[in-house]
């Protein structure tokens, strides 16, 4: 009987021949059977769906010879896993539907709404292109095939803001390295948020400089202080004879003749490159990148370079030259940069400058 031939036989009797067209003929009818019932179980919502599925698969396990039928019940497939959230799985039967029948428009449609879903864009890119192919003015692969483009265009912008941020991060650690400059922890972003220096087209490191008023914790901040401008410059204009006193400054012992400026040394320890590469990612693109292991560097902080211990020396207020550059104050052995540099204002002729020199008071 043609029951127990090879499905490669070729029927030698008439009566194996009619024998085959009956089970052919039994095959497609439970196919378009199973099909029909499939798309009943999909109107009937999400707690059928395997339902679907099972009739579905079913159906193509009948292995019958109609193509055009056989990438229908694929792509039909496709669609319900598509709805489970199945993309991995929706993407496969749309991909063996095209290739049974290269003509099914919603093989194409489901196999690149599922390689989207994935984030595989050359591929959802690619199955829109060759829809488009076979059906030019179709709208819904055209809707499609523009929201693969913008969503592309959208990570292609990212990744270049990526790789911008990386580049002019590196090339910043590379400044600090040749500076010999030492960054530490940035302790007070509660006043100054995330600020970073800025490296121009000449080389020359831009950096916002906190200024602190020890005996009433208030403060001024310099937005732009070139490395090689001189203390003395910004203090000038900070305390220009036309400017209003300080709010708090009842005694007006704040002028320029009687500030003096100081930075506390042996105060932290300066971070690893790791760290501050990370440091100046904030806020950037740059952030979601790990650029290092940091599972194994948590455990080894000890890059020869940024990872310096401070002095065994007791931290001590240091007095600082109005006569020198931003660059020569920063590059003192005991100075590690809190995050941007931050120096402290005090007056000779305050009831508070004993007790700051003397050593006697320290930060909040």
């Amino acid at each position: 009987m043609a029951l127990w031939m090879e499905a490669s036989s070729t029927p030698n009797t008439e009566q194996q021949e009619a024998d085959l067209d009956a089970i052919n003929a039994l095959r497609e009818s439970a196919t378009v059977e199973l099909k029909e019932k499939g798309n009943e179980y999909v109107k009937m919502g999400k707690k059928h769906y395997a339902d679907a599925i099972d009739c579905y698969t079913r159906a193509i396990n009948q292995k019958i010879s109609n193509n055009v039928e056989n990438s229908i019940l694929f792509a039909n497939r496709a669609h319900v896993n598509l709805l489970l959230g199945n993309y991995r799985r929706a993407l496969t039967d749309a991909e063996e539907a095209i290739k049974i029948n290269s003509a099914n428009i919603k093989a194409y449609y489901r196999g690149a709404k599922a390689a989207l879903a994935l984030d595989l864009l050359p591929e959802a890119g690619r199955l829109c292109r060759c829809g488009l192919e076979q059906s030019p003015f179709n709208e819904e692969l055209k809707k499609l095939e523009n929201h693969v483009n913008t969503k592309k265009a959208e990570i292609d912008k990212r990744e270049l803001q990526v790789s911008e941020a990386l580049s002019t991060t590196e090339v910043l650690v590379s400044a600090l390295e040749n500076r010999n400059l030492k960054l530490g922890r940035a302790i007070y972003k509660d006043l100054t948020g995330v600020r970073k220096p800025r490296l121009d087209k000449s080389n020359i490191l831009h950096w916002p400089v906190l200024l602190l008023y020890g005996e009433v914790m208030s403060s001024d901040f310099i937005e732009d202080f070139c490395e090689h401008d001189m203390f003395s410059a910004h203090l000038d204009m900070l305390f220009a004879g036309d400017s209003p006193p300080l709010p708090w400054d009842e005694n007006h012992a704040y002028t320029r003749e009687a500030v003096e400026l100081y930075y506390q040394s042996n105060a932290g320890h300066a971070l690893p490159k790791r760290k501050v590469f990370q440091y100046f990612l904030e806020d950037t693109a740059g952030a979601v990148v790990k650029s290092f292991d940091e599972q194994e560097a948590d455990d080894k902080d000890t890059d020869a370079d940024f990872a310096s211990k401070p002095d065994k020396a007791s931290s001590r207020w240091v007095k600082v030259n109005e006569r020198k550059t931003l660059l020569d104050v920063l590059k003192q052995r005991g100075y590690v940069i809190p995050g941007i540099p931050v120096f402290y204002l005090v007056s000779r002729r305050s009831s508070f400058y004993e007790e700051f020199v003397s050593g006697n008071w320290s930060p909040p």
